[in-house]
């Protein structure tokens, strides 16, 4: 079977596919088992999509008993030969216990992969450390030839072609049709960054863009927005490592700084949110109930609205993020550093000339590495200067006390600012508080909202040098094609004879 199949695990999602491959080669096929196991162990590969505890999933051994008792024996049985391959190797219990399969109960779904299969890949470069460091370091130790990366990619055919017609057609009339099988052609564009004329061009295509996408708002949810207004988009899904709120504190403290101050000007700015929820999320939800009000408030009050809108568009689909993220200027990728592997959102606003806004995490790492510095808006703790504040004692009300704008913004939540039900968004406050604000919002408020002016500046004062940035984007935007993803997969993992695109 492992001469002609390659099974990929997409997270840990499927794993029972390792124990299910034995029933049928010990049961149906009547295998022993050392010939069974040679078989899977050579068939099975594991993409790991997350380091989130919720998603290394883990069951309860009584839930799997009671509904399939077959497979849960067999798992029992990979459990028991895995300890004491691990023991044997070792002789360090601890170690035997950390990376055990069935462990206090629950099956540790994650494991049974690691344990298992012959290929470990996170799907970013900084994913794949992390993982080899801290979430699978144990698994790492034992098998450290098991691991490798793939970072994602996204289709250009749907993401650009399909989706962005317009800039197609621009970007074929300036470089001709190659890229449009081979992304790698777009580079061409390079050549012509500095040309009025391309950028004349691609402005008027954005413009386009963000008309198709007013045009929807407004037939949609009886929103009017400036199609000349700044694009600032966050679309994805509604999680507290994604930050949304973050940009919900940015939104709180402009609305502020226009409230107070008569000689406040900025360039007009609307801030479009996408999302979903997870059905049990509260806070998330807690979350969204918030863009919206500030939707309501903010686009309401002629003080405000004149500088910034906005925009939670619902129901979040593909079909919406064909309209929306090709209209963005600025893309949001504002995870805590550390906690998002990958992201694709990023690649597809990227690949449509939106100017990255992020962190040092996920794909953003490697979308610097392609853009350089010089077009891309990093901001924020890195990965290990989290680490070192956690390990020496993060303090949020040190963040809240010190800073009177930090405090302004939170204690909105709580004074009536946002509704006459001061316990409204309390959960909010108390969540980023007495939780001791678990993904450093506060840590990287100043440095947010500072890159958020200078984006804002360089927009209003230089739109030639940000449409330049936007066409760096573009043309450096070939690495995040699937095509690029699936070539690494088959050649590090999958080895078929051929592979054509």
């Amino acid at each position: 079977l492992h001469e002609k199949v390659v099974i990929q695990l997409n997270d840990t999602h499927p794993i029972l596919i390792i124990p299910e491959l034995m029933r049928i080669m010990l049961d149906e096929f009547h295998y022993k088992w050392d010939h069974a196991w040679s078989i899977v162990t050579k068939t099975v590969a594991y993409t790991n999509h997350t380091i989130m505890q919720e998603a290394l999933e883990k069951w309860p051994v009584t839930m799997i008993n009671k509904l399939l008792p077959r497979i849960y024996i067999l798992i029992q049985e990979i459990d028991n030969r895995f300890r004491a391959e691990v023991y044997a190797k070792t002789h360090d219990f601890e170690l035997v216990s950390r990376v055990a399969i069935i462990n206090k109960g629950m099956v540790h779904m994650s494991n049974m992969a690691n344990a298992t299969v012959f290929s470990v890949n996170g799907v970013a470069e900084i994913h794949s450390q992390i993982l080899k460091d801290d979430v699978m370091k144990d698994f790492y130790r034992l098998y450290p030839d098991k691991f490798n990366n793939k970072t994602n990619g996204v289709t250009p055919r749907r993401w650009l072609y399909y989706s962005n017609p317009e800039l197609t057609n621009l970007l074929r009339e300036t470089i001709g049709d190659e890229f449009l099988t081979d992304l790698t052609k777009i580079a061409d564009l390079k050549n012509h960054i500095e040309d009025q004329e391309v950028i004349d061009k691609f402005n008027a295509v954005k413009l386009q863009r963000k008309q198709i996408l007013v045009d929807y708002i407004k037939k949609t949810m009886g929103i009017d927005v400036d199609p000349h207004s700044i694009f600032d988009v966050q679309a994805k899904r509604l999680h507290a490592y994604k930050r949304q709120m973050l940009n919900c504190m940015n939104i709180i403290y402009l609305y502020q700084q226009i409230k107070s101050n008569p000689d406040f000007t900025m360039h007009p700015t609307t801030f479009l949110f996408s999302a979903k929820a997870a059905p049990s999320y509260v806070f998330a939800k807690k979350v969204i109930q918030l863009i919206n009000t500030l939707q309501r408030i903010i686009n309401s009050d002629p003080d405000v609205n004149k500088f910034i809108k906005v925009v939670f568009i619902p129901n979040y689909s593909v079909s919406i993020a064909e309209i929306l993220l090709n209209a963005a200027d600025v893309s949001e990728q504002i995870s805590t550093a550390g906690k998002e592997a990958s992201g694709t959102g990023n690649m597809k606003l990227m690949m449509n000339g939106a100017i990255t806004l992020g962190t040092l995490d996920g794909a953003n790492v490697e979308i610097r590495e392609c853009v350089g510095d010089d077009n891309i808006f990093i901001f924020g703790k890195t990965v290990e200067e989290l680490r070192v504040l956690r390990n020496t004692g993060y303090n949020a009300f040190d963040y809240y006390h010190s800073c009177p704008r930090i405090k302004k913004v939170m204690d909105s939540l709580v004074d009536g600012t946002w509704s006459i039900n001061i316990e409204e968004f309390k959960s909010i406050f108390d969540e980023i508080m007495y939780s001791n604000d678990e993904f450093f919002l506060l840590a990287d408020f100043k440095a947010y909202i500072e890159t958020q002016r200078k984006i804002n500046e360089l927009y209003r004062n230089n739109r030639n040098e940000f449409t330049k940035k936007c066409l760096a984007n573009i043309a450096n935007s070939a690495y995040f094609s699937s095509d690029r993803t699936i070539r690494d997969y088959n050649n590090d993992i999958w080895h078929l004879e051929e592979i054509k695109f």
